[in-house]
């Protein structure tokens, strides 16, 4: 296969050839161009004709500015923009992502029934009547965004076992599957340090809070879901608006 041909910089140039790449490729950047995935470092040394040393600069200046996300052993990819979720009604990663333009998916972790135990108390049921429970790691484009686990009464929610939630709202499958149309709730939301695990599930980088989320969904006044969500600090922000009294 041909190599790609070199991208010219000025060599007589007093400016630093790191710093050449790095405008270059916030040019290409904002022209889209990596849009389906940012080179490698031995794809840029190809381009620019320089040394690694050279490219990993002009990538950790990116890094460092948030541009990519830059993970050892993966690819490096264009770093997901912070999601802005305004929370004066109800609403879904799913949609909210859509509403922006951005790709979204789920990976299903979960999709069962199981007893109730300690999520009776929310759903009003007894511990040993049957939930069906679905666990999703949901991504943005490429990175993964939340953690989302819910529990709904079985008696209403069966119709989620045969349905494909790797996309979309889960709200939307419950009503056009089951019939059950959520009306209200509430939720609280708290900041927290991920363990280890939750990290590596999130990419979330080494010192990044997770937003943690309890919602109670109602359908009129029947609870219909409890669900426990761990969402990245870095990457989701909530927004209200108010006015006086």
């Amino acid at each position: 296969m041909r190599a790609a041909a070199t991208t010219p910089l000025d060599r007589r140039s007093p400016v630093p050839l790191w710093a050449q790449v790095l405008a270059d490729l916030r040019q290409r950047m904002a022209a889209g161009e990596f849009d389906s995935g940012f080179p490698t470092d031995e794809e840029l040394r190809n381009r620019y004709g320089v040394s690694r040393q050279t490219v990993r600069e002009a990538a950790r200046r990116l890094q460092d500015e948030g541009a990519i996300v830059r993970e050892r052993g993966r690819r490096s990819s264009l770093a997901v923009s912070v999601l802005e979720q305004p929370l004066h009604t109800l609403y879904s990663l799913a949609r909210t992502a859509q509403d922006l333009g951005l790709a979204e998916r789920s990976e299903v972790l979960a999709q069962r029934t199981e007893p109730a135990g300690p999520v009776a108390k929310q759903l009003g049921l007894a511990p040993d009547d049957e939930v069906v429970h679905v666990e999703r790691l949901r991504y943005v484009g490429d990175e993964p965004i939340s953690l989302h686990r819910s529990w709904l009464p079985a008696s209403r929610a069966r119709g989620l076992l045969d349905r494909d939630l790797r996309t979309g709202s889960l709200y939307d499958a419950l009503a056009s599957c089951c019939g059950v149309r959520v009306t209200g709730g509430w939720e609280r939301v708290q900041p927290a340090i991920a363990d280890p695990e939750l990290r590596r599930t999130l990419h979330l980088p080494r010192g990044q809070a997770v937003l943690v989320v309890e919602r109670l969904a109602r359908a009129g006044d029947v609870p219909v879901e409890w669900r426990h969500s761990a969402v990245r600090g870095d990457r989701y922000s909530f927004r209200t608006e108010w006015s006086p009294g």
